[in-house]
């Protein structure tokens, strides 16, 4: 998005004030869907010559690579995020994952996620989003190489659920992965235990940009995210 505002803007001072237009309406012109400031700048610009039909389109081209995951921001239902996209992009990545049951494990009651080879295994996932300014998750939503500083909640973790946890962090630009041991969410100094009252043993942890790197001996390549789980359940 940063990317996009600093080259519209760039095109308005072209405009010389025509339709009232300056920088200072890019950050200020009000949204309504679906007209929404971008859209009331580009026509201009178009209508005006500034941009032409193919400038347009290499814009629009360069920022749908920019943000290739911008549409997860879009699913504001918790649960949906979480447990529906969430689940189904890891199945997707490792289709060797089982959906529990009690024909695999007798005391399965809804606890954890996925199940191999006596191995359960807890999803979480998190969007990285800006800490300060902005409304929406959509506004929110920050590329992986932001300057900006950005907020991603893991909740209702509870480590004695299941022996491994996959952690999903989303920005607009790249998706990672985490994958860890019980033991290793239990004694992490990030993890806050209590996140809601009378649910002994559930927490919460938040990764942020003062942290994220205490994090990277935890993140594993799509590819290998199997080998992983396999791993920390020994």
């Amino acid at each position: 998005m940063e990317i996009l505002i600093k080259e519209l803007k760039q095109d308005i001072t072209k405009l010389n004030g025509k339709y009232g237009l300056s920088t200072e309406v890019l950050d200020n012109l009000y949204s309504v869907y679906p007209f929404n400031k971008f859209e009331y700048i580009i026509s201009h610009l178009i209508a005006e010559k500034v941009l032409s039909l193919e400038q347009y389109l290499e814009i629009r081209n360069a920022y749908l690579r920019r943000n290739k995951f911008l549409y997860v921001f879009e699913i504001t239902a918790p649960r949906t995020f979480g447990e529906t996209w969430a689940q189904q992009h890891l199945n997707e990545l490792v289709p060797e994952l089982d959906r529990p049951s009690k024909d695999f494990d007798p005391d399965y009651v809804g606890q954890y996620d996925f199940w191999y080879k006596d191995i359960s295994i807890e999803i979480k996932a998190s969007r990285a989003v800006m800490r300060k300014g902005c409304d929406t998750l959509l506004e929110k939503a920050l590329s992986f190489n932001s300057k900006l500083g950005f907020d991603m909640n893991f909740q209702q973790i509870k480590p004695n659920c299941a022996k491994v946890f996959v952690w999903i962090g989303v920005w607009r630009d790249t998706i990672k992965y985490w994958v860890l041991s019980s033991n290793e969410i239990k004694n992490n100094k990030y993890f806050s235990k209590g996140q809601h009252r009378g649910n002994i043993g559930e927490g919460q942890l938040w990764i942020k940009d003062t942290n994220i790197q205490e994090f990277e001996k935890y993140l594993v390549h799509p590819r290998d995210i199997l080998k992983a789980i396999k791993k920390k359940a020994k």
